[in-house]
């Protein structure tokens, strides 16, 4: 008997499949085994592709039946609205039975003015990347002369380079949104046209990479070169012979001066003027003493009890530094007035100095008595003739004020610094830069060259003292000096065997020239130490600073233990 129909466990859509009943499957197993008594295989052994057995027709699945779906009621017609507040919908024909009717959706005020806002950012975005990508002129020159060419003014009230060159950009692309290109591209024309003029100017016009000098500056050079090439051979053979004689005892030498130089005390102190002093000078011979003031007056005195000797009167402005000249008997003053004078010391006005735009700071004298140097906040430095009050050279190349300068104790070099926090040195003889001095992170104040003739001190706001070597074109040391900035530095005139600072912090110092340590601090003052001075022996050191005082450094030990040798 056969079993019912049943579903088959993975059908989904309701169809019933037959299932087999096993007495068939048992005789069709029957028929396939292999007969004993033949030797033909059984169809197991070899088995063959089998049609597959019929299988039954089945019944149709009866479809439910479903009510009919209600029409979708059609809203009442409502007024029309305007373009301005209302969209088109696409057409959704296709999609719903093919009515091909389309639906209009109302817009908000806020979503419209959202997408008006919208549109005007896009817009500003596109003109800004117009604009950057148009070749605007970065020289304010040209810039001026596109805008002239525009026909728009050249220039606003208050108004700077970079809002003139974006005020010309902002130009630029309002014409070309305008349909105003041809307006451009007159002017680029133009501008290209006045460019290639000045080009072919430039080009027919040779300019010397050299400034040429007067006839007067040539005499100097030469003069310059006469007086210092003897004294260099001179310099010279002297360390030759020192190094090779063995009497000779340079170490020993060095350290007597230095045993010598610590100790150094108060001598003497005297009030110097009304006003704070500002800079001092020993004479050649150490009898006269010279010292000026905020006041503008320069003050003569006799050594060493410090007599007042003569004033000098003749600066308007406060006096800024003095300067003995170290051949002739006569001194040199500089004052914020922009001028130097050539004085006597009796107080007889020789000479005036006049042609910086700006106030002077130091001065100092050539060696050879003939020239004098000054330093000035016009970012320039100047050589003037003491025997026709000519100006020989005007010397740029700092790029902020000139503050001091020094000349070489042969005369051929000369060093300037300056507020940039640069010294630099310069040869007389040709006019050309021998070696820029790069290390202070300050204004240089003071820069003073060694009487071995290679050696060269800078001191600095930066409360440093550096000590470069012109050999080798690099600095040797640097001393963490001072607690404050260091106002003078002056090495000692013989043999240049310790060197001496002042500085704001109320104090000078002196240091050895061979290790650069310490020897000896001079602690006196009351306020800030403006300069010093070295006598031409070394016995005496003479400071000033805003306390109004003079103060005079000596040795006091046994006269034939202390002098210093003569060579």
């Amino acid at each position: 008997m056969e079993e019912p129909e049943r579903l088959h466990p993975s059908s989904t859509t309701g169809f019933r499949l037959p299932s087999p009943s096993p007495p068939r499957i048992a005789s069709h197993l029957k028929t396939l085994t292999l007969n004993p008594s033949s030797r033909e295989l059984s169809p197991m052994e070899n088995p063959r592709p089998q049609p597959p057995a019929p299988t039954p027709p089945m019944a149709p699945l009866p479809v439910p039946a479903h009510p009919p779906i209600a029409p979708i009621p059609v809203p009442p017609p409502r007024a029309p609205i305007p373009a301005a507040a209302s969209v088109a919908s696409t057409s959704a024909s296709a999609a719903w039975g093919g009515s091909g009717d389309e639906v209009e959706y109302e817009v908000s005020d806020d979503h419209r003015a959202a997408r008006e806002r919208h549109e005007r950012a896009v817009q500003e975005l596109l003109q800004r990347r117009r604009a950057y990508a148009m070749a605007v002129p970065t020289n304010d020159s040209a810039v001026r002369a596109r805008l002239r060419r525009l026909g728009e003014p050249i220039t606003l009230f208050g108004e700077r380079e970079m809002e003139r060159r974006d005020r010309l950009r902002a130009l630029m692309v309002r014409l070309e949104a305008d349909g105003q290109v041809d307006r451009l591209l007159r002017a680029q024309e133009d501008d290209q046209a006045a460019r290639v003029g000045e080009e072919e100017e430039e080009e027919q016009i040779q300019y010397p990479f050299f400034t040429e000098g007067t006839q007067d500056l040539l005499k100097a050079r030469v003069d310059i070169a006469q007086y210092s090439l003897p004294r260099a051979k001179a310099r010279i053979e002297r360390a030759k012979r020192r190094h090779e004689d063995p009497d000779e005892d340079p170490e020993a030498e060095a350290d007597l001066v230095v045993k010598q130089a610590g100790e150094f005390v108060l001598d003497c102190s005297e009030i110097g003027d009304d006003r704070p002093l500002t800079g001092c000078s020993f004479s050649r011979d150490a009898s006269l003493l010279a010292t000026s003031s905020w006041s503008g007056l320069i003050k003569v005195w006799s050594m060493p009890q410090i007599t007042k000797v003569a004033t000098l009167k003749g600066h308007t402005e406060r006096a800024t530094d003095v300067a003995f000249s170290p051949a002739d008997d006569c001194l040199a003053t500089a004052s914020a007035d922009k001028t130097a004078k050539l004085w006597k010391p009796d107080g007889s006005l020789l000479m005036s100095f006049d042609g910086h735009l700006d106030r002077l700071a130091r001065l100092s004298f050539h060696p050879s008595g003939k020239y004098l140097g000054t330093a000035s906040f016009d970012k320039t430095w100047r050589l003037w003739d003491i025997n026709t009050g000519k100006e020989l050279l005007l010397q740029e190349g700092h790029s902020r004020s000139v503050y001091g300068v020094g000349f070489h104790p042969d005369g051929s070099l000369v060093a300037s610094c300056g507020l940039d926090a640069y010294a630099r040195v310069w040869d007389l003889r040709s006019g050309r830069l021998f070696f820029t001095l790069q290390g202070h992170v300050k204004p240089v104040l003071g820069v003073s060259f060694s009487p071995n003739g290679y050696l060269v001190a800078t001191g600095s706001e930066d409360n440093f003292c550096r000590i470069w070597d012109l050999r080798k074109k690099q600095m040797l040391y640097s001393i963490p000096a001072h607690k404050s900035l260091i106002s003078h530095v002056k090495f000692e005139p013989q043999e240049g065997y310790y060197l001496a600072t002042s500085s704001y912090d109320t104090k000078a110092a002196l240091w050895s020239a061979r290790d650069y340590k310490p020897i000896k601090s001079l602690v006196g003052h009351e306020s800030k130490v403006t300069s010093l001075d070295i006598s031409g022996d070394g016995q005496q050191i003479v400071t000033v600073a805003h306390d109004r005082t003079i103060k005079i450094w000596s040795c006091r030990s046994s006269t034939q233990d202390n002098a210093m040798e003569l060579d």
